[in-house]
């Protein structure tokens, strides 16, 4: 199915956004993660194109959208709800699935709490609302909220150098040559921006504030049930396992799979996971 390359203003950013499918299908919003864009889906778009409206956006100051200065936008990830969800509007999506990758939890928990009548169901992808799902990196993260000193800035800038970034691609990934190096180079390049690191350091820090919110999370999901596939790269070092049991101990109508891979399986099981979503949804909705 075709993909179309569009872009939004939105509170006077452009908000860069790939979608594909017929609008009148039912949609899905991919929200990606960190350090990635919307790139990570490039493959699985096409494959779910031909059931579903697919919207998968950039969020400021990471791909191909824009990145005003911490000076002209408040980058927490309240506000980067607020952006997707008024980007949503623009699009006149009344309902939707929201695919959940990494900081795309936090962004598309935000979106669920504020209006769940318009939520048709989740599929997470190694994105947690519970601490046991935080894994070694997020030592750092911990270390920044409890001292935001400038030895502890320094430290957490090692989770946007060249190094950390390959890993979260290749640790754990079941078959390397399957792991194209476009993904993390394309990633390093925008990390590596003038300003980028300021960027990620403000929503690393705000990240304590996605924490303090996972219990009014874990009630969303207990009060409203959404239907939810967890497709889960269970060799994920920065999300454990331990963070897709919570999940799913939250749900009734839930699947959960373990896939052979690590942070950014879709690498290598885009496939796998566009006929999981078909199947689950079906047996759920009928489409």
């Amino acid at each position: 199915m075709e993909v179309q390359y569009k872009k939004m203003n939105v509170e006077g950013t452009e908000v860069f956004f790939r979608e594909a499918g017929n609008p009148r299908n039912p949609a899905i919003i991919l929200l990606h993660g960190f350090p990635s864009s919307s790139h990570m889906f490039r493959d699985l778009i096409p494959l779910l194109a031909d059931c579903y409206y697919v919207i998968a956006p950039d969020y400021p100051g990471y791909g191909n959208s824009s990145m005003p200065s911490l000076d002209e936008f408040s980058y927490t990830f309240e506000h980067l709800s607020l952006v997707i969800e008024q980007l949503i509007n623009g699009l006149c999506i009344p309902q939707y699935i929201l695919y959940c990758h990494d900081y795309g939890g936090p962004v598309g928990f935000r979106l669920a709490i504020r209006h769940p009548e318009r939520v048709l169901g989740f599929v997470i992808q190694n994105a947690v609302a519970h601490a046991e799902g935080l894994g070694q990196p997020f030592d750092l993260f911990k270390a920044l909220w409890a001292d935001p000193s400038p030895e502890n800035k320094a430290a957490f800038a090692a989770l946007v150098d060249v190094h950390f970034t390959k890993k979260q691609y290749t640790y754990g990934a079941c078959d390397l040559f399957r792991i194209s190096p476009d993904g993390y180079i394309m990633d390093q390049c925008f990390l590596d921006r003038p300003g980028n690191a300021a960027i990620q350091l403000a929503l690393g820090y705000d990240y304590r504030n996605n924490v303090e919110q996972y219990p009014r999370w874990q009630q969303y999901l207990r009060t409203y049930q959404p239907p939810t596939l967890i497709a889960w790269g269970k060799n994920d070092f920065i999300f454990t396992l331990e963070g897709a049991y919570s999940l799913a101990r939250e749900l009734t109508c839930v699947e959960l799979v373990l896939l052979c891979g690590g942070h950014f399986v879709l690498e290598e099981e885009s496939f796998t996971v566009a006929r999981l979503i078909k199947s689950f949804f079906c047996r759920v909705y009928g489409f």
